[in-house]
């Protein structure tokens, strides 16, 4: 009884999560007159793929997904590096005080963001760039400002998962590198970095999905309009007086593309970097 009740509630809940992309999808495929007259909740009179074609020239999406691009792949890139450097001294090297310094990065993922905004754009304001690095010559509505404030707010949170990660390799494969001579960059680069594949593939997945999904801080520390990111490619789409939802539902199925197509190509490392540890031997 209790199984039964428990798959029940499982279904209703994977329903809950369903069931809004599906609808999305319905109401993609349907003209807007027609949703208006009979509802969303009616089977269709007509089926059409006009909207998509609509939403990639209305809302110029190739240009806004080249402005994500740019950002989020750097940051990605340079987030895993960096934090696969400082997961490595703190879970390997002899440093002091790194379970404390550990504690640190992982206290470092509760400060709400939004608390930092005031100050971060003054910040950004006062930090100067050279003209071909930012057009209003400061960090501020650049790319390498976003890239920054993506880099350090999910800097934390990688270290605290690799270093843990790193942690269940087995000591004995280091230390016998140490034994036949291998330095600190062999023992990462070449032993340590090549085991941990599978927790960055499941990294790797979730920053690219958080950085890409991004709204605040592109919305705080940028002011050109032709640089903000994808998700600012709907607001294209919305009449001043009028918006049409079947229109603006197609456009978010766009933007959500890019998501599915990573995690698709991922899922089977994402997969197995979020069961590891869960079974002995």
């Amino acid at each position: 009884m209790k199984r039964a009740a428990l798959h029940v509630f499982l279904g209703l809940v994977a329903l809950g999560w369903v069931l809004p992309p599906v609808l999305a999808v319905y109401a993609s495929l349907r003209p807007y007159a027609e949703t208006a007259r009979l509802g969303y909740f009616s089977l269709p009179e007509s089926l059409t793929l006009d909207y998509y074609a609509r939403a990639w020239t209305e809302a110029e999406l190739p240009k806004y997904y080249l402005n994500t691009l740019i950002v989020v792949l750097p940051a990605l890139a340079l987030t895993l590096l960096v934090a696969s450097f400082t997961a490595f001294a703190v879970a390997r090297l002899p440093i002091p005080g790194r379970r404390t310094l550990l504690i640190v990065f992982t206290a470092g993922n509760l400060l709400p963001p939004q608390v930092l905004i005031t100050p971060l754009y003054s910040l950004y304001t006062l930090v100067p760039l050279p003209w071909w690095l930012s057009d209003s010559m400061s960090l501020y509505d650049s790319y390498l400002g976003l890239i920054l404030i993506h880099v350090a707010f999910q800097f934390g949170f990688c270290v605290f998962v690799m270093a843990n990660f790193m942690r269940t390799i087995p000591i004995e494969i280091t230390e016998a590198a140490l034994v036949d001579g291998a330095g600190v960059w062999r023992r990462y680069w070449r032993l340590t970095l090549p085991l941990c594949r599978p927790v960055l593939a499941a990294l790797g997945t979730l920053q690219f999905t958080w950085m890409y999904n991004d709204f605040l801080w592109a919305l705080v520390l940028m002011t050109s309009g032709g640089k903000l990111p994808i998700t600012s490619a709907l607001n294209n789409l919305r009449g001043q007086f009028f918006t049409d939802y079947n229109l603006l539902a197609a456009g978010s199925l766009l933007v959500a593309l890019p998501t599915l197509v990573v995690f698709q190509l991922l899922h089977k490392h994402f997969v197995a970097g979020l069961t590891l540890g869960s079974a002995k031997g």
